[in-house]
């Protein structure tokens, strides 16, 4: 993968990618911008040598700000409006982040806002600055509605109620609001937000393959009526059950002390040990 882009540098290591976003002054997502995250999303989603993908920013007081209002205001308005029958392309570049086998993680140092939020909310996991990350859906405020999938995302991630607070008061949440609410899986002080998702990614990044990428994919599944999510939760754990690194971390488990009292008391960490080669 050639992983180019004037706006975008993207690191791998291992099965590690990390994205840092630089389009200053404070990342606003402009159509040169929104063209690259787009091919990215293709781009990762065709890697079959990736299992985590970390997006982070260059600017520590912005993740992404949001999308371009003066493109906006360019788009055409001539025609009535129409109800398509497929998504989007904006929408489909949410949905690649969403759906891709691979675990996406947003390391949101700043602010981010409209069109960057709803990118963020797309990802698997979203982590923050305490005191520092904040959140803002301000399509309202100028007269137009979240139309990335913030109206979609956003009551699935915080609740009916709380998604209609944030969108329609287009007002900042603060990342210990966020966190409370379930946008944000954790803050941290501005030191230490790295060393935890970096953490994260490479732990998550050392586990069998086919486990991060079919948990991931049951776990989608929660989306569908509860017969069908066990349905597939069933489905997907039988061809787990039959790769080799299943066999193999079993067994591990079992003779680094699995099953024990002591190696019990300490399982995180010997979790950890599976995914040392």
């Amino acid at each position: 993968m050639a992983y180019d882009y004037q706006r975008l540098r993207v690191v791998k290591e291992g099965r590690l990618a990390t994205v840092t976003i630089s389009n200053p002054p404070i990342n606003i997502i402009t159509l040169e911008l929104y063209a690259e995250l787009s091919a990215l999303s293709i781009e990762l989603k065709n890697d079959p040598d990736l299992t985590v993908v970390v997006l982070k920013s260059a600017d520590p007081d912005f993740f992404l700000a949001h999308f371009d209002v003066s493109a906006i205001l360019r788009f055409p308005t001539d025609t009535e409006p129409q109800r398509d029958a497929e998504l989007n392309l904006y929408h489909q570049m949410c949905e690649r982040f969403r759906t891709m086998d691979k675990v996406t993680i947003a390391q949101i140092e700043g602010r981010v806002g409209g069109g960057g939020s709803e990118l963020a909310a797309s990802l698997d996991m979203r982590f923050g600055v305490r005191g520092k990350t904040v959140i803002n859906q301000m399509e309202v405020p100028l007269g137009i509605l979240p139309g990335g999938t913030g109206t979609q995302r956003l009551p699935r991630l915080v609740g009916r109620g709380r998604a209609l607070e944030i969108i329609l008061a287009g007002d900042d949440l603060d990342a210990e609001t966020a966190e409370a609410w379930g946008y944000l899986n954790r803050i941290f002080e501005a030191n230490e937000i790295s060393s935890f998702v970096d953490r994260l990614a490479r732990r998550i990044a050392s586990f069998p393959v086919e486990a991060v990428r079919l948990a991931k994919e049951a776990i989608l599944g929660a989306d569908k009526p509860l017969n069908d999510g066990l349905v597939d939760e069933a489905y997907l754990f039988q061809r787990l059950l039959r790769t080799e690194g299943a066999q193999r971390n079993m067994e591990r488990f079992l003779a680094i002390g699995g099953q024990t009292r002591e190696g019990e008391l300490r399982v995180g960490a010997l979790n950890a040990e599976l995914g040392r080669d």
